[in-house]
């Protein structure tokens, strides 16, 4: 039997102590966004398990917490921004975003419609955030060069970091994702002017597209 921890809270505090997380901002996210809130119906249970868990027969995942963590650590992010996520999942990586980012803003495109729509339910209380259902492999243009994304981010496995993508992010901003084949990746943080950085080996579902 999977054994966790039996709150929100005892979780978060195991993801300080092991390091994973690492600044007050992150912390604070976690700390309002209760994974259970965000798991698969009937894995309640299981919510506070520091490991991956299937979103129903849909073949998505919710991320594990620690991994979550690595990536939003990453994404160093800051009050006022807008983000880009690919692959909303359920939903629970761009309402942790969007409650650091907040007043900023999230825009989170998923592919598949079942899960488009448990996200979007999910997520109805966090006001920054707009679910999209849409081919996340071509992001989500925004509507003017002064709407930019200041970053993005994918939540799987992608081949490389698509060119559309770094274009919808601005001068200085970059694309957080897992980066390689099936079964591994390097998680990349690729910057618009091609400057990368590796923040070790991970593993993601694939990235789908139309």
């Amino acid at each position: 039997m999977i054994s966790g921890f039996s709150s929100n809270s005892e979780l978060v505090q195991s993801l300080i102590r092991d390091g994973y997380i690492k600044s007050q901002t992150v912390a604070r996210a976690f700390l309002e966004v209760d994974r259970a809130d965000f798991v698969w119906p009937g894995n309640e249970k299981l919510a506070y398990v520091d490991e991956p868990l299937v979103l129903g027969d849909t073949g998505q995942t919710i991320s594990a917490p620690s991994m979550i963590a690595i990536m939003l650590e990453a994404l160093e992010l800051k009050r006022y921004e807008h983000v880009l996520e690919i692959g909303t999942g359920s939903g629970y990586s761009a309402a942790l975003i969007s409650r650091i980012v907040s007043p900023g803003s999230v825009v989170t495109v998923e592919l598949s419609y079942r899960l488009y729509l448990f996200a979007r339910k999910n997520l109805e209380r966090y006001s920054n955030v707009i679910p999209v259902l849409g081919d996340g492999s071509k992001g989500f243009p925004p509507y003017s060069r002064e709407e930019l994304y200041d970053k993005a981010v994918i939540m799987a496995a992608a081949q490389k970091i698509p060119d559309e993508l770094l274009s919808q992010v601005k001068n200085d901003g970059f694309v957080l994702a897992p980066v390689g084949g099936r079964g591994y990746q390097d998680l990349i943080k690729k910057w618009k002017n091609g400057r990368e950085e590796s923040y070790g080996a991970c593993i993601f579902v694939p990235l789908r597209s139309l």
